[in-house]
């Protein structure tokens, strides 16, 4: 029964449309704007606890004093912005639902005032019929009262220079300087104490303002109320140190970027500049080097000029010494047998006739192999390739079986363990034959050179790169190896691990040169006292623009 005595109540209530009286200039609470529509924290609360609540309403809003008036007659339901005070608390109920400060402002010039006795004997400009209204008047004679209508008629009065003081809601206080641009005043005392502030109903109508209150209740606990409130007074209640310590933070998130993007700059262009000068040394070296090369290649050229001339004598006299003595033989013989004891350059002639040929064959070979010692040099000197014949067709495997019979004493004299496996239908490949011959000579003489022992092995393959469109020609011997620091220098000219055996350094660096001039690459793989691999890649054809 009494779930339907309420409902009952409540079904009478609503019925009827409630008028909901309020001050039409007090912002941000409750106003009039500028299209004549209710608007502020207290109308729209007010329509959201009537939707919640299910009641028809209307809002009647007009000066503080014309609507308390018609409170007090009847001729509103209910008053949604009142400040609860003793005095009124006789005649109304209340159902607050926020509180209130009052402050005292001032122009500019005037000080802080440390409490309300400094308002004695000053004029204070206050609302009409408002609660400071209520409070001053009682307060002290001394202070001279001037009613107004509204917060904003008090504020201007003041900002124009008339009265001393205005006494006004903090909030709508700070909030009209800012609207109305009331730059030349200021809050100079907080009021001690806080107003509750709410709905109002007139003694004997407190049934309405339950519902107001069951109202309020459940926009607070669904969090809408709230969310009015920061949509009215957020911007009003943020400290200016708040929004100082916001731009700060802002400033130094973005300096904080800024800093960090300059070192990651700066640590990328310094990595940059550490690369490019370590290429830059780099191609110093290389340039170095190849003005070493031109130099030493200038120096080898002349050298091996000046040496094959007299050895080019040396060589062509050779056989006619030789060919004198055999012709004098027989008179040195008559005269050995007729006189005896022949003595010529101080050696017993029957010892000398043994030994002038062979030495004299000695000699020859040294001198053929200066010969080709300078050729080498002045292929080696040589930079312009022109004069090699490039374009005969060669079959590697065929160029592999001539080398080997060429140093098929030395392979015998250097392993028992040797072993080759030519790839079939290898396509020609164009070049000059005489120097693919030297390379491979070349090659097979060092791999012979590095066995320590007949049972070590060398082997040799060709085949076909289809990919890369070479002929290759592997040898691996399984002889001592190369130190890895020794393998960058292996084709660099004069360098040779066989000084001891007389070798020159060069048989590698020409070797690589001619390779060079097929366009062809020369590899070596190899690991101290395992031995090595070297790969011969010749291309089938020449880049034209290469050569």
């Amino acid at each position: 029964m009494a779930v339907f005595s309420v409902m009952a109540d409540e079904t009478t209530v609503t019925s009827k449309r409630i008028i909901i009286g309020g001050d039409y200039d007090y912002p941000p609470y409750e106003f009039i704007d500028k299209d004549g529509v209710s608007s502020g924290y207290n109308v729209e609360l007010s329509q959201e606890i009537a939707a919640v609540m299910g009641m028809d309403i209307e809002f009647r809003l007009g000066t503080w004093g014309e609507i308390r008036e018609l409170f007090d007659r009847g001729e509103i339901d209910i008053v949604q912005g009142m400040a609860a005070s003793k005095q009124r608390t006789h005649l109304y109920a209340f159902s607050p639902h926020t509180f209130v400060n009052q402050s005292v402002f001032a122009r500019n010039d005037r000080p802080i005032l440390e409490s309300l006795a400094g308002l004695k004997n000053h004029q204070v400009i206050v609302q009409r019929n408002g609660s400071m209204y209520d409070l001053l008047v009682n307060v002290d004679k001394l202070i001279e009262l001037i009613p107004v209508d509204t917060h904003a008629d008090a504020l201007r009065l003041l900002a124009s220079g008339k009265h001393d003081y205005a006494v006004v809601s903090n909030l709508p206080g700070l909030y009209l300087s800012q609207e109305l641009g009331l730059s030349n005043i200021k809050p100079v005392y907080s009021i001690e104490g806080t107003n509750k502030y709410g709905y109002a109903v007139k003694k004997g109508n407190e049934e309405l303002l339950s519902k107001f209150s069951q109202g309020l209740a459940i926009l607070k606990n669904t969090g809408r109320q709230q969310a009015i409130y920061e949509k009215w007074f957020g911007a009003l209640q943020r400290s200016p140190w708040t929004r100082f310590g916001l731009i700060a933070a802002a400033i130094a998130v973005m300096l904080i970027f800024v800093s960090t993007g300059i070192a990651i700059w700066n640590r990328a262009l310094r990595k940059k500049v550490e690369s490019r000068t370590q290429e830059l040394k780099a191609q110093q070296l290389q340039l170095l080097h190849a003005d070493k090369m031109a130099s030493l290649g200038v120096l080898v050229s002349g050298v091996a000029h000046e040496i094959n001339n007299p050895c080019g004598i040396l060589t062509l006299n050779f056989p006619f010494v030789r060919d004198v003595f055999k012709q004098i033989e027989e008179i040195l013989d008559e005269y050995q047998a007729e006189q005896g004891g022949l003595m010529l350059a101080g050696v017993d002639y029957t010892r000398l006739k043994t030994m002038f040929p062979e030495t004299l064959e000695d000699m020859h070979i040294a001198s053929r192999k200066i010969r080709a010692i300078v050729e080498d040099l002045k292929h080696f000197a040589s930079k312009d390739s022109s004069d090699l014949e490039l374009n005969e067709l060669l079959d590697l495997n065929k160029l592999v079986e001539v080398s080997m019979r060429l140093v098929a004493n030395q392979i015998k004299q250097s392993t028992n363990d040797f072993e080759v496996h030519y790839s079939d239908n290898l396509p020609l490949f164009k070049g000059s034959g005489q120097r693919i011959e030297q390379v491979i000579i070349n090659l097979i003489l060092n791999a012979c050179q590095a066995l320590n022992d007949k049972e070590q092995k060398i082997s040799i393959r060709t085949l076909y790169d289809d990919a890369q469109q070479h002929v290759v020609f592997t040898i691996t011997d399984h002889g001592i190896g190369i130190n890895e620091d020794d393998l960058s220098k292996l084709t660099d000219p004069f360098f040779t691990s066989k000084r001891e055996q007389g070798g020159m350094g060069l048989g590698l660096s020409v070797s690589a040169g001619i390779v060079r001039d097929h366009q062809g690459v020369l590899d070596f793989r190899s690991m101290e006292g395992k031995g090595t691999t070297v790969k011969l890649s010749l291309p089938l054809k020449h880049k034209e623009d290469a050569l």
